[in-house]
């Protein structure tokens, strides 16, 4: 490596992990053509990695929040493409990034044409910033994760429904003064129905904690936890405010029972409507029953009964299933019955896989549910600028409905 060249992270390497980073390179010559690469390792040691080639100005500075890649992993100006774009070398990896406590490690590196190395920086991505406290906790019937911010409080609280155990948004949206308690949806393989009184539990648990601002409790869920969420506003007394995130507005796969009774039928797929694609992973979007046939209203979640707000979010380029149809469905229904506490965004260009922002594209992975590599959806810069944009609409929509005073401490680094 040459000690005149150096690569910079502005304005640190060390930060949270939905913060963007302005990647730098001075020292080279002037015109020189290098290739810019990332490297990071997810928690079950995959390796990711993606590669840009950049011109130097006449002043030897490559800056990508102004310069354009000319080939490689992406094209044109993406100041954070590098780790957008990070990529596992065999087909069908998720970049698994689920346990708060330890960082998400991006080593950047700056090669010359030949390969050689001639500057390299690690950016350390935190999940938890100083002050955020995280606490394992068993909620009826489920092991959860509670994250609180730093601080006398009070502070806003919200449920975070997983398909599968992630404490990733949970503790992100703990460092923007939320207490947050993280919980998944399935926690025993051979379930054969729902239960929404283990959510309630929940609900009750962050209403019972001595910093919540208040009795009313937000709760963000994406695929198939979004129609639990549902059912809580629908069903459970106390829940203010619904994110709904590319999910169904029927109980899907299971049927959901409630004190002992089934409310709601399950919501069946065929897979003779699965399809099949070349790389070997398969597009499940058209795979779910028809919601609106006599035969499956029983599965559709009465949200009509809520009076929390909800925050309808839908993927126009999912392909797990047709979310745009399901949130276009509940909006009608609840103007139908002249219900107004609703908002809904859609996202062309976007994929099922809605995420905090600045994490790795999936394209495809293994479905933990149907068992099988599929297609999630979406064109990776349109999917990009989307978890930007949700994100902070997810924090408003939250501060907006759930008492929250915008003058509480956030938590910083």
């Amino acid at each position: 490596m040459s000690a005149q060249i150096r690569l910079r992270l502005l304005p640190s390497a060390r930060c949270l992990f939905d913060e963007p980073v302005q990647v730098k390179v001075a020292g080279l010559r002037s015109k020189q053509l290098v290739t810019l690469r990332a490297r990071s390792t997810d928690e079950r040691g995959v390796v990711f990695n993606s590669s840009a080639s950049y011109r130097a100005d006449g002043r030897g500075e490559i800056d990508l929040n102004r310069d354009a890649s000319l080939s490689g992993s992406y094209v044109g100006v993406e100041p954070m493409g590098l780790l957008r774009s990070l990529k596992a070398d065999t087909l069908h990896k998720y970049f698994f990034k689920n346990k708060a406590l330890e960082p998400f490690m991006v080593n950047f590196s700056v090669h010359e044409e030949e390969g050689g190395m001639l500057a390299e920086a690690t950016n350390e991505r935190r999940l938890m910033g100083d002050g955020v406290r995280r606490v394992p906790v068993e909620v009826g019937n489920s092991q959860g994760v509670l994250f609180t911010p730093p601080g006398e409080g009070p502070f806003p609280a919200v449920l975070d429904l997983g398909t599968f155990m992630s404490e990733k948004r949970a503790s992100l949206l703990a460092n923007k003064g939320f207490i947050v308690l993280a919980l998944p949806v399935f926690n025993d393989p051979k379930i054969e129905r729902m239960n929404l009184d283990d959510f309630k539990e929940a609900v009750k648990f962050l209403q019972n904690q001595p910093k919540v601002s208040s009795k009313g409790v937000g709760v963000i869920s994406r695929s198939k936890g979004s129609d639990i969420a549902l059912s809580l506003a629908a069903f459970v007394p106390g829940v203010e405010a619904v994110v709904w995130i590319n999910g169904c507005s029927a109980s899907t796969i299971l049927p959901l029972y409630y004190k002992n009774r089934q409310i709601l039928s399950a919501l069946k797929f065929d897979m003779n409507k699965i399809i099949f694609t070349k790389s070997g992973a398969f597009i499940t979007k058209y795979a779910m029953h028809d919601t609106l046939t006599e035969e499956n209203r029983a599965s559709l979640v009465p949200i009509e009964r809520a009076s929390g707000q909800f925050l309808f979010v839908a993927s126009e380029d999912d392909f797990n299933w047709d979310s745009k149809a399901y949130m276009d469905e509940m909006v009608d229904r609840l103007k139908r019955h002249g219900k107004e506490n609703f908002e809904s965004v859609s996202y062309p260009g976007a994929g099922h896989h809605l995420e905090p922002p600045f994490g790795p594209y999936c394209h495809s992975s293994f479905h933990g549910f149907v068992g099988i590599p599929v297609l999630w959806g979406g064109e990776p810069r349109a999917h990009a600028a989307a978890e930007v944009h949700l994100w902070s609409k997810i924090q408003e929509f939250f501060r907006t409905h759930l008492n929250c005073d915008k003058t509480q401490t956030k938590s910083k680094l």
